[in-house]
């Protein structure tokens, strides 16, 4: 009973360390967003730079960079490589936005970062997936979601907390962040490699098993896969993505739009998905049918969206909006994108696909960025039927791709794989 109290304890302690790398992520794309103004102001930055920022950062085109470069070495070198060395990257590109003086410093920094995470990401969600004990594979990626949601949450409360500082208040979030990368080097060196990764690795040396050429994705069987994911995750990451436009609407329609209103809106959404995430997907995602579950999700999110196109914006619907959208998110596309994304590649091409899908969503997302301005000039209701279109067609799509992998270890998808 002691082993396996230990080894329990052990499966969760690489899984969130592992899983940080949400924090980070969430936590740079928010940071970011929240210093923008301060930065516009300080460097005069005109609406090309910010235009730029945008769409190199860590919430786009940069960090789909990153994953592809960074999921193929890590199926090629180990999860563990990638995801301890990478952290110092990270801290080396943090570190150009906290002493940052100019335009080029932030741009730099940004798009430093932006590779950073993305080269991450792979790695962790695939050792996430890899270590995770059987049946409990949902549970454990639902672990990386919610410090994906306590990464914005952190951040958007220390903003609030050094708004007086100005300029000097962000640069000690973004010193945050860059310090728990540093921690984080020195923490997961004490992790070790993916045990399926090895065997994976060995059996490729001694040619045991079909060779894990990037190539082999594009066979009908993986194309398929990286199809659909693409398909669902990237509609709703366009919605996501374009999500920001809303908070400011809503704020300057029925709140006072102050900073704090700004927070505790923001904030209040962050938990809502966060307890959605610990209440539903991490407890029934490894248990249930999870087509079903991912389609309730998608309709939770089309109705909450659609709220916002159909009705008058009032002080009660905008918080029935926050509380569909923010419930929905928990046990949606992205949590099973990251779970899918694992169990549906074979252990040597895993890291690979999840890098080439997510740079073709977040690149997508980077795109897209550029025609919002526009959008937006068209006016709010026009832009929230659109986002409602993306989200009812991830829901289509997730609802006529989604596999039933629940109780399944990666072995016995791994076998259906070779079937």
């Amino acid at each position: 009973m002691a082993s396996t109290n230990a080894q329990d304890k052990d499966d969760w302690r690489n899984t969130i360390l592992a899983g940080l790398a949400n924090y980070i992520d969430a936590g740079s794309i928010v940071a970011g967003s929240a210093a923008l103004a301060l930065w516009q102001e300080a460097y005069h930055l005109n609406n090309n730079t910010v235009g730029l920022i945008g769409a190199f950062g860590p919430n786009a085109i940069s960090a789909g960079v990153g994953a592809l470069i960074g999921g193929r070495l890590c199926d090629l070198f180990g999860r563990k490589k990638i995801y301890q060395y990478d952290m110092l990257f990270y801290a080396f590109g943090m570190l150009w936005l906290v002493f940052a003086m100019n335009a080029w410093m932030v741009v730099l920094g940004f798009f430093l970062v932006g590779l950073a995470v993305g080269a991450d990401i792979p790695a962790s969600w695939s050792i996430i997936a890899e270590m995770a004990p059987k049946g409990k594979r949902g549970k454990h990626s639902g672990v990386a979601q919610v410090l994906w949601y306590l990464g914005p949450v952190v951040v958007l409360l220390l903003f609030l907390v050094l708004t007086p500082l100005g300029l000097l208040g962000a640069r000690i979030v973004f010193a945050h962040l860059a310090l728990l990368a540093i921690g984080l080097t020195f923490l997961r060196s004490r992790m070790q490699e993916s045990p399926r990764w090895l065997e994976a690795q060995a059996a490729d040396e001694h040619k045991q098993i079909e060779p894990a050429r990037i190539s082999a994705l594009f066979k009908p069987r993986y194309l398929g896969s990286m199809a659909f994911l693409i398909g669902m995750y990237g509609m709703w990451n366009l919605w996501a993505g374009t999500n920001g436009f809303f908070f400011p609407y809503i704020l300057r329609t029925v709140g006072d739009a102050s900073q704090a209103t700004a927070v505790a809106i923001q904030t209040l959404s962050f938990l809502i998905g966060m307890l959605s995430i610990w209440g539903v997907f991490m407890q029934f995602s490894d248990r249930l049918n999870q087509r079903t579950m991912f389609l309730v999700s998608a309709i939770i999110q089309v109705v909450g969206m659609s709220l916002l196109a159909l009705f008058p914006l009032t002080l009660p619907l905008a918080i029935l909006h926050v509380f569909l959208m923010a419930f929905g998110q928990g046990f949606g596309a992205q949590s099973f994108f990251q779970l899918w994304s694992s169990e549906m590649f074979p252990t040597l091409l895993r890291s690979t696909a999840q890098g080439l899908m997510f740079a073709v969503v977040r690149i997508g997302l980077g795109i897209w960025s550029f025609f919002v301005p526009v959008l937006t000039a068209t006016g709010f209701t026009t832009l929230a039927w659109i986002l409602t279109g993306f989200l009812a067609a991830s829901g289509i799509i997730g609802m006529l791709g989604a596999p039933r992998n629940e109780g399944k270890s990666l072995e016995e998808l791994e076998a259906q794989l070779k079937a």
